[in-house]
């Protein structure tokens, strides 16, 4: 995301937290990886999120140089 302040468009709060799905080399199974490729162990994605109601305004790839 950029600096500007975020305001969530589900609920017009403006307070956001970041956490992460997937563990890196600890779990793959939700861990972005290549279509077809069942050996690539991917990245996590980091979400940032409405800490209100829990709207994900972004999705990113931690790690895109996996791909």
């Amino acid at each position: 995301m950029d600096n500007r302040k975020l305001v969530c468009k589900a609920c017009g709060k403006d307070s956001f937290a970041t956490g992460q799905l997937g563990h890196g080399k600890l779990s793959t199974d939700s861990n972005v990886r290549p279509i077809g490729s069942f050996m690539a162990s991917g990245s996590p994605l980091i979400l940032s999120f409405c800490k209100n109601c829990g709207e994900v305004a972004s999705f990113k790839v931690a790690k895109p140089e996996k791909f």
